[in-house]
């Protein structure tokens, strides 16, 4: 009988909590929310709440000359640090002093930094050594909280730490270098190309290609001088590629559209073509060439970069949602059905335009279906451009390289695990 009567007084407890409950709500909604004596005001916790939430946001510098896959994972890497990453650019004057000419002038490095997918804000014309005023100016008008770099070493001519004024201020955060690529590595492989071609069947061309696809981290040396070129060491796993992917597909009803190319020493050439094409759709699908490909049509010492190393290079850029690693070199009626494409576009700078001659044109069933269109590049420059520029001033990159080799040499000699992505 107790048992029975304390049930009823709870449940009666309940009902009558309920409707205090159930009013309260009602008068907050009407009249608002009411001063608790002792506790801030709402209002002001919800600011303050705010001012908590303040984006973090994070600073990256480089010279970014020849900007590669790697570039693009150390910022990716920095943006994951933060909500807002601001990359530096440093100016052509200050590389030349400090490590020899730019290959690429700062025009197009800005390009290639700002079309990556994880940058937020870029700063042309940054210093190569973090300054007092300077890294002043990142906190306060930038409102930097913390600079990044990776676990690499960045002296300066005078062999001082480049990054130890953040450092000491307690605002630096470290990287994973990214393995088995740098400027430097792929300056190398052009230059082995030119070296190639002086030294009469020193080496296998075909040989000298399958090394480049192969990505073994192998030294070869055809000037007799002593000095040499690391191929690559680059590994790759399919981690990587998820982490480069966007991994959202289209739409039913999104306007797909379709280019194809090399995407050899990806450039800015490719990154303005690329917007273009992605101004004309909901979806921007790339293939890529094969290696064996490119050999074939553009000679033996192409590519400079292998596959997978161009794919990520691609995938890393902003205006990019799909890549077709080995993309079919003719565009079939089966695979514009496959991937329901709306358009295939082409710009009207590119390495190799012979095809338009034959009578097998890669893009014959497209221009057939009226699903073709030629884009006007907006840059001239092509793969062919970045190595001419090398050889033009052969003899500064490849003093550039002597130099930079001995630090890559030292520290891939004295390198630790790094926990990182």
């Amino acid at each position: 009988m107790e048992a029975g009567s304390s049930k009823a007084r709870l449940a009666v407890a309940c009902a009558i909590g309920g409707i205090v409950l159930g009013a309260a709500v009602v008068a907050l909604h009407v009249a608002g929310p009411v001063a608790v004596p002792g506790l801030p005001p709402l209002d002001a916790l919800r600011r303050r709440f705010r001012r908590r939430r303040r984006p973090v946001r994070v600073y990256m510098d480089g010279c970014f000359d020849m900007m590669h896959y790697g570039h693009c994972n150390a910022l990716r890497q920095a943006r994951a640090l933060g909500d807002q990453l601001v990359v530096g650019v440093v100016s052509d004057d200050e590389i030349t002093v400090n490590k020899g000419p730019p290959v690429t002038p700062l025009n197009e490095r800005m390009v290639m930094v700002g079309a990556v997918k994880w940058v937020d804000d870029v700063i042309p014309d940054a210093p190569y050594a973090i300054t007092e005023d300077f890294m002043n100016k990142l906190f306060t008008e930038y409102n930097i909280d913390y600079i990044i770099h990776g676990d690499d070493p960045c002296l300066l001519p005078d062999g001082t730490d480049a990054y130890a004024l953040a450092k000491n201020a307690g605002r630096y955060k470290q990287i994973k270098r990214t393995e088995g690529v740098s400027t430097t590595d792929i300056v190398g492989r052009m230059l082995l190309c030119v070296r190639e071609r002086s030294v009469s069947d020193r080496h296998n061309h075909s040989s000298l290609q399958r090394q480049f696809s192969s990505g073994h981290g192998q030294k070869v040396d055809d000037s007799g001088s002593g000095s040499g070129t690391r191929i690559s060491h680059f590994l790759p796993t399919s981690r990587r590629i998820v982490q480069f992917s966007n991994s959202r597909g289209p739409g039913p009803d999104s306007r797909i559209v379709y280019i194809d190319g090399a995407f050899d020493l990806f450039h800015a050439g490719h990154v303005e073509i690329l917007r273009l094409a992605r101004g004309l759709g909901d979806f921007l699908l790339v293939g890529i060439h094969t290696d064996q490909t490119i050999s074939s049509t553009r000679g033996p010492h192409r590519p400079i970069m292998n596959l997978h190393e161009r794919s990520l290079s691609v995938l890393a850029c902003r205006y990019v949602d799909e890549v077709i690693i080995g993309a079919p070199w003719d565009i079939s009626k089966d695979m514009i059905t496959t991937f329901n494409i709306s358009l295939v576009v082409q710009g009207t700078i590119a390495e190799n335009m012979d095809f338009a001659k034959d009578e097998s044109h890669p893009y014959a069933v497209p221009m057939d279906m009226g699903i073709f269109r030629r884009l006007e590049s907006p840059l001239d420059i092509t793969t062919s451009t970045i190595i001419r520029r090398i050889v033009s001033n052969h003899e500064a990159y490849q003093k550039r390289n002597e130099k930079k080799e001995a630090s890559e040499k030292k520290y891939y000699e004295s390198k630790n695990f790094v926990n990182g992505e």
